[in-house]
């Protein structure tokens, strides 16, 4: 089933909590750029369990996996069961699209696209070209994107997917955007109930507002990219989540949250990966 609906105690806001770019590997010793990624994202999550934030559903929004294996996306869901609460997925450049949609609702995680809540709907999209790096939004991501609009005029939009949409500063990260932003924003431009867009990929914080639409990336559950760099960069910034409150009114409140600096650092000195 493609949409779900969802009842929040308190209609008034919804909290949402995303997590994303964990990088899992089916072995638990996989590592990215010598940093164990499930030891990464299981210490996150005990952060967030530990903070006792109030969140109403979890938005992970792509690269789940680092070695687009079955045994990745079980060690994801064994991770995030501690979270209790639904969660919703969507594919990055390091998945294995199709593939997530037959393990998934077998670990007991929801394939849902389209998430009703109280005043706003979630849109999850995939932007994934398999096996290269930056994304494209297909006409059948734009036709599902605007029949979910088109049918739920009274409702703000969030819409979720894991390439950004809009240079971020680095000149390596920005040649991997998605490559047809253009298409995206032109049909957004038509519906004024969308606010939000919420992406990964980049493994940083960026907030920008483009024509009234609020456009957030957020860190990585693992590796740090450096912001403002030109050459591929790491940063010693700590792994980390965003938190999100969507207001009947159609405002949202966020913040970012991480571990200390300096935890999980990568290898010194690499150029790639």
């Amino acid at each position: 089933m493609d949409t779900v609906s969802l009842s929040p105690a308190h209609d008034a806001v919804v909290r949402l909590l995303q997590i994303s770019d964990p990088h899992l590997y089916a072995e638990e010793d996989g590592r990215l750029l010598g940093v164990r990624t499930a030891d990464s994202f299981k210490a996150v999550i005990k952060a967030i369990v530990d903070q006792k934030l109030s969140f109403d559903l979890v938005l992970a929004t792509g690269d789940l996996s680092q070695d687009y294996s079955a045994g990745s996306y079980q060690r994801f869901a064994e991770a995030v069961r501690p979270l209790g609460k639904p969660l919703f997925w969507l594919p990055g450049n390091h998945d294995d699209g199709p593939l997530m949609r037959n393990v998934m609702p077998e670990v007991g995680i929801s394939n849902a696209r389209q998430i009703l809540l109280p005043h706003w709907q979630v849109i999850m999209l995939d932007t994934q070209v398999y096996g290269v790096p930056h994304g494209w939004i297909k006409p059948d991501q734009l036709s599902f994107l605007e029949q979910c609009l088109a049918s739920e005029p009274d409702r703000f939009a969030l819409i979720c997917l894991h390439h950004h949409c809009h240079p971020v500063g680095c000149g390596w990260l920005d040649q991997h955007d998605l490559k047809n932003a253009n298409h995206l924003l032109d049909l957004l431009a038509r519906y004024p109930r969308s606010r939000l867009v919420l992406g990964g990929h980049v493994h940083q914080e960026y907030d920008r507002v483009h024509n009234g639409i609020r456009f957030l990336t957020s860190p990585s559950t693992c590796i740090q990219f450096m912001p403002g760099c030109n050459d591929f960069t790491l940063d010693d910034a700590g792994p980390g989540w965003r938190h999100l409150q969507l207001y009947a009114d159609g405002h949202v409140a966020t913040q970012v949250w991480r571990l200390p600096t300096g935890s999980f650092l990568p290898e010194a000195f690499a150029t790639g990966y």
